[in-house]
C-alpha cells in the first residue's frame, strides 16, 4: 500500500489522481490532499476517500469543513500546503499544483524524504537547480506526470543515458495551431480554452495555445534528464498520440504512444518501477487512426516557445522571470484585461528588464518571482 499526498485535488491533473487512486484501493489511498476554494467538491472528496490531512486555500473555508468533519486535521494557506506536502503518513507527494506556489512545498517533502511525482512543471522551471541538487543529496526520485516527460521517462527503462542523441518533446499545438499571426489578434477566451484534444485546465489549456507549455516543458526536461538544450527538439503532432521520443546515437528512436489520458502517466508515476492495469483507459487502436502527422516548430509563429528556449539557456534567474511573467499574463488574458497576443509580448517585456542572477537562492528566487508579477501588472496601464 503507498499513501499519496496530494497538492491540488480538485484540479485537472489532482482528479485523475483521484480516479487512479479509485481504481486501484487496494495499492493507494490518500493521505492528505489540498484545494482551493472548492468546498463542494473537497466535501465529496473527504467522504470517500478518508484522508486525515486537508488543506485549502483560505481560512474560512478550512473552518467550514472543519465543523463538518470533526476527526480531520485542517490547515491552509501556503502553510497548509507545505504541511499537506510533508504530511508524515505519506509516501509519495503528487504536485498537482498550478504555478510556482509548489515549489517551497514541493523542496521540503524532498528533505522529508517523499517520493516526488510532479505535475507541477513550475518548480522545475523556476528553480530547477535547487529542486534537482536537493532531490540527489536526499536520494529522492523525481518522477514526472506531464505525458511528455513520462514517455522519455519510460522509453529510457533499460537505456543509458549517455547513448542519447536528442529528446524529442512533441506538442499539439494547442487551439489556435491552424491559425496565423494575424488571426490572431482578435480571439477570445473561450476560443483559446478549446484544446482539441486533452481536458485540462484553464491555465494550462491557454499555455498551450501560447506554447509556452511546451516551453516550460522543455526546461523541465533539462532538468529532470540532465540534458543540454541543443539536444531537446519539439515537434508539432496533432493528434498527440506519440507523446515523446528519444532519438539515440545509432539512429534508433524510441518512442512512447497512447491515446491522449492523463491517467496513464499518473499511474505510472504512482506505480513505476511496476504497471497495473487501468480498466477506464483507451486503448490505442492504430489502424482506426490511420495516419500521423508532424510538422517542424515555427519560433517565430510561437514566440512563447522562443522566450523558454533563450531563458532556459541564458540560465539564472530568467527562467523564474518567465514563469512568473506568464503567469501573471495569462491570468490577465483570463480577466480580459488584455488580448491574446499581449501575453507574449508582456513576456518579453519582463525578460528584457531583468538583470540575471546567478546560481540564485530561494529567497532570491522568490524575491524576483513576486516582483515579476508586480512588473507586468504595472505594464498593463501603458497598454490601455
Amino acid at each position: 500500500m503507498k499513501y499519496i499526498n496530494l497538492l491540488g485535488a480538485t484540479g485537472s491533473i489532482g482528479t485523475q489522481t483521484l480516479d487512479v487512486i479509485r481504481e486501484h484501493p487496494e495499492s493507494f489511498k490518500l493521505a492528505a490532499f489540498s484545494a482551493g476554494k472548492n468546498t463542494d467538491l473537497a466535501r465529496k472528496i473527504i467522504h470517500e476517500f478518508q484522508p486525515k490531512l486537508v488543506s485549502m486555500i483560505d481560512k474560512s473555508s478550512s473552518e467550514l469543513l472543519k465543523t463538518e468533519f470533526p476527526n480531520i486535521t485542517f490547515v491552509h494557506g501556503n502553510e497548509g500546503l507545505t504541511e499537506c506536502a510533508v504530511y508524515h503518513q505519506g509516501d509519495i507527494l503528487v504536485n498537482a499544483v498550478i504555478g510556482s506556489v509548489g515549489l517551497y512545498p514541493t523542496l521540503k517533502a524532498i528533505e522529508a524524504n517523499k517520493t516526488i511525482a510532479i505535475a507541477n512543471k513550475e518548480t522545475l522551471v523556476t528553480a530547477g537547480h535547487l529542486v534537482t541538487e536537493t532531490a540527489k543529496k536526499k536520494g529522492v526520485a523525481l518522477l514526472p506526470v506531464d505525458s511528455e516527460h513520462s514517455a522519455i521517462f519510460q522509453a529510457l527503462q533499460g537505456e543509458r543515458e549517455k547513448n542519447i542523441h536528442k529528446l524529442i518533446i512533441t506538442a499539439s499545438g494547442g487551439s489556435f495551431r491552424d491559425k496565423t499571426r494575424e488571426e490572431l489578434t482578435n480571439v477570445t477566451v473561450e476560443d483559446a480554452l478549446k484544446h482539441p484534444n486533452w481536458a485540462m485546465g484553464a491555465k494550462i489549456t491557454i499555455d498551450s495555445a501560447t506554447m509556452m507549455n511546451k516551453g516550460l516543458e522543455v526546461i523541465e526536461a533539462h532538468w529532470l534528464f540532465s540534458m543540454p538544450y541543443h539536444k531537446i527538439d519539439v515537434l508539432l503532432h496533432k493528434e498527440s498520440i506519440i507523446h515523446s521520443m528519444i532519438e539515440f546515437h545509432d539512429s534508433s528512436i524510441i518512442a512512447q504512444l497512447g491515446s491522449p489520458d492523463m491517467r496513464v502517466p499518473i499511474q505510472y508515476a504512482l506505480t513505476y518501477p511496476e504497471r497495473l492495469p487501468l480498466s477506464s483507459a483507451k486503448h490505442l487502436n492504430l489502424a482506426e487512426i490511420g495516419k500521423l502527422h508532424f510538422q517542424e516548430m515555427n519560433f517565430e509563429r510561437f514566440r512563447c516557445l522562443k522566450f523558454a528556449y533563450e531563458a532556459g539557456k541564458a540560465g539564472g534567474t530568467l527562467p523564474t522571470v518567465l514563469n512568473a511573467a506568464n503567469e501573471a499574463a495569462v491570468a490577465l488574458f483570463l480577466s480580459r484585461k488584455i488580448g491574446f497576443l499581449q501575453i507574449e509580448n508582456l513576456i518579453e517585456n519582463a525578460l528584457e528588464n531583468h538583470q540575471s542572477i546567478s546560481n540564485p537562492s530561494l529567497l532570491e528566487i522568490q524575491e524576483i518571482d513576486l516582483e515579476t508579477r508586480k512588473y507586468v501588472n504595472t505594464l498593463l496601464k501603458t497598454l490601455n
